[in-house]
């Protein structure tokens, strides 16, 4: 059996993340929804309006309820963006050893070539050349 690439060992496992996550979102939104049914007590149909004061004014259970959601809030989204880094940093594909090393020879050949190039540039051609020109008076 053939070795995947790091490339498509990333794709599979992203993949079956997804899934575990799918199927995490649809059991809450089951929970949620038998939670909900359980809790909420039947509304009336049609656009009539309300003919109790209770029904008009929201209930201090549902203040409650929103201040709880509002103070976890934040607690949930702290740590949001170091899990998604986390994920990310799954996802690269790092390069081996042996690349590294490789690539950083190309780096340091390119920059004493380089810099051997502009100092030959600077200092046989360029420089008798200005002191030829200036020596003439111009």
């Amino acid at each position: 059996m053939p070795h995947k690439s790091k490339t498509q060992r990333a794709k599979a496992a992203q993949a079956h993340k997804n899934r575990k996550d799918r199927e995490i979102r649809d059991a809450k939104a089951a929970e949620r929804a038998a939670q909900m049914k359980s809790e909420e007590p039947k509304k009336k149909k049609g656009f009539g309006k309300a003919k109790n004061e209770e029904e008009k004014k929201p209930s201090n259970d549902n203040k409650q309820k929103s201040e709880e959601k509002a103070k976890e809030k934040p607690n949930k989204e702290r740590f949001k963006f170091i899990k998604e880094v986390r994920a990310e940093m799954k996802r690269v594909t790092w390069p081996t050893r042996q690349d590294v090393i490789r690539w950083t020879g190309v780096v340091i050949f390119a920059l004493v070539f380089f810099g051997v190039y502009v100092a030959i540039l600077d200092n046989i051609i360029i420089t008798p050349l200005l002191v030829g020109v200036t020596s003439l008076g111009a």
